[in-house]
C-alpha cells in the first residue's frame, strides 16, 4: 500500500507546480454554472417553488456539486492515456513493475483529481454563496458524510474509466465508449436529479453508475439525512467492489492476451 500512496503523493506534488494552469481551466466551470443558474431561475417562477421535491436553490447547488465531481475528474485524459498505453505497447513496461497497473492508474489519477477537486470545490462554494446567498443546512456529520460520498464517487468513476480504457486490449479504440459514458453522466446524471426522470426509469437509474458517481453525493449535499447517507454509502461500497473486480478481470485477460501473442 505504501508504494501506491507514494505514487499518489508524487502525482499530487507534481501537479501543485501547475496550480495556476489548473485555475485558468476553471473558466469553463464558471460559465457552466452561470448557464444553469439562469436556466433554473427561468424554470422556477418563484424561488420558493418546489419542483419534484427541489427548491430553486437546491437545484442550483445540486448542479454545482455534480459539476465539481465531473470537472475535477479529468476522465477523458485518463481514458486516452490508458488506451494509448495499450495500443503503443507501453503497458508491457508496467506489467514488469512491482505494482498492479489498475491500482497504479487509480492512485496516480487520484493525485491529479484531489488537487482539482479541492480547488473547484472552493470555487463552487464561492459561486453558490455569491449567487444564492445561502449554504445548505449541514451538520458536521453531514459535511463529513458528503466528503466520504464524494471520495467514493471519484474512486468508482476512475475505476469505471480505467475499465473502459482497458477494453483497448480487445478492440481498436475504447475512447468512443468513454464518450458514451461521459454523455450519460453529464446529460442524465448532472443536469437533473433522478426524481426528474419518468417514474419507470427511476429504479433503473438508481442501480446505474449515475446514482453512485453523481446523484448520491449531490443529493446528500442539498437534502441530507442519515438514512440517505447510509443507503448511498452502502450502494457505493458495493459498486466499488464490483468495479474493482471487473477492472482487474479485464486487465488480467488483457495481459494474458498479450502473453499469448508474444507481447
Amino acid at each position: 500500500m505504501k508504494k501506491y500512496l507514494y505514487i499518489f503523493k508524487s502525482e499530487l506534488m507534481t501537479n501543485l507546480q501547475y496550480t495556476f494552469d489548473i485555475l485558468v481551466g476553471f473558466v469553463s466551470y464558471c460559465i457552466m454554472i452561470f448557464i444553469f443558474l439562469n436556466l433554473w431561475k427561468y424554470i422556477y417562477s418563484n424561488p420558493n417553488e418546489v419542483i419534484k421535491g427541489y427548491t430553486m436553490n437546491q437545484m442550483i447547488w445540486y448542479v454545482i456539486v455534480t459539476e465539481i465531481l465531473w470537472m475535477s475528474l479529468g476522465g477523458r485524459k485518463l481514458c486516452k492515456k490508458i488506451c494509448n498505453d495499450v495500443r503503443s505497447g507501453n503497458i508491457t513496461y508496467n506489467i514488469t513493475k512491482p505494482y498492479n497497473y489498475v491500482e497504479y492508474s487509480l492512485f496516480s489519477h487520484l493525485g491529479i483529481t484531489t488537487l482539482k477537486f479541492v480547488l473547484i470545490t472552493i470555487l463552487g462554494i464561492l459561486l453558490g454563496l455569491l449567487f444564492l446567498g445561502e449554504f445548505p443546512h449541514l451538520t458536521i456529520l453531514g459535511i463529513l458524510g458528503v466528503i466520504l460520498s464524494c471520495a467514493l464517487a471519484t474512486i468508482i468513476n476512475i475505476l469505471i474509466i480505467t475499465t473502459i480504457g482497458l477494453v483497448s486490449f480487445f478492440i481498436e479504440d475504447a475512447n468512443p465508449f468513454f464518450w458514451l459514458y461521459s454523455k450519460l453522466i453529464l446529460v442524465v446524471g448532472t443536469i437533473f436529479p433522478i426524481e426528474f426522470f419518468p417514474q419507470f426509469l427511476q429504479p433503473i437509474a438508481k442501480y446505474s453508475p449515475i446514482y453512485v458517481v453523481s446523484y448520491g453525493p449531490a443529493k446528500l449535499f442539498v437534502d441530507y439525512s442519515n438514512e440517505k447517507l447510509l443507503e448511498i454509502i452502502i450502494i457505493q461500497v458495493i459498486y466499488l467492489g464490483i468495479t474493482w473486480l471487473i477492472a482487474h478481470l479485464i486487465y488480467k485477460k488483457g495481459v494474458k492476451k498479450l502473453n499469448v501473442n508474444g507481447g
